[in-house]
């Protein structure tokens, strides 16, 4: 009796440290894995954010699927100009008066094309998967665009993914507390998102720790 009550104090001692141990080490774990992901999943957006950007400089608007943007990085080129002042004289002035007026114009010179796919990804083809959201099995980034209040002048965009799809195979109880974060040194709210189709602002919602507030 005495050798099955010592197997039995062992049995619950086991026990009682496999809770201990993950309930001390378990959410220690649970955050060094969220910031890594997050951080990945960061950066894959800030690429999707400087392709949207682009898209809208040559284009006028944001694209609102993967395909035409990836599409867009692999043949849209930047037009690389210069700006002068230069001295034209009043046509209208001299008929008018015929006195001789000199008006200063600025004029804007085209001196080439640099590709978006060279300017943006340095030569690379990381681009080709900026759908794909990292640490998932090829689940994809929701990507939305269009025009604020229906206003054909100001378009917007917003891209995000859920803490759920990044943090699938974590503790739920962990991933539920993660989407209740209220902080600054966090990610609020239940998604990681950049853009917005509610106002006009291309910045992202993470925190200074996955680099400059949503830069």
């Amino acid at each position: 009796m005495k050798i099955v009550f010592q197997i039995v104090l062992w049995v619950i001692i086991g026990v009682l440290g496999y809770f201990t141990y993950h309930a001390v080490y378990g959410p220690v774990e649970f955050n060094k894995i969220r910031d890594r992901r997050y951080k990945d999943v960061v950066e894959k957006m800030k690429d999707i954010r400087e392709s949207q950007i682009a898209h809208k400089d040559i284009v006028g608007n944001y694209e609102d699927d993967f395909e035409g943007l990836i599409k867009f990085i692999d043949t849209a080129e930047f037009v690389l100009t210069q700006r002068r002042d230069t001295l034209i004289l009043d046509q209208e002035y001299l008929e008018t008066y015929n006195v001789d007026k000199y008006v200063e114009e600025v004029v804007i010179d085209t001196l080439g094309f640099y590709s978006v796919k060279d300017s943006l990804f340095d030569g690379t083809d990381r681009y080709k998967d900026l759908m794909y959201v990292p640490h998932t099995d090829q689940a994809k980034f929701d990507i939305d665009a269009g025009y604020l209040d229906n206003e054909k002048e100001i378009p917007v965009f917003e891209v995000k993914v859920s803490k759920d799809l990044i943090l699938a195979d974590q503790d739920q109880d962990l991933v539920e507390q993660e989407k209740q974060v209220k902080s600054v040194d966090g990610v609020n709210g239940t998604h990681i998102r950049v853009g917005s189709m509610d106002e006009v602002k291309t910045s992202g919602n993470w925190p200074k720790n996955f680099g400059a507030i949503g830069e």
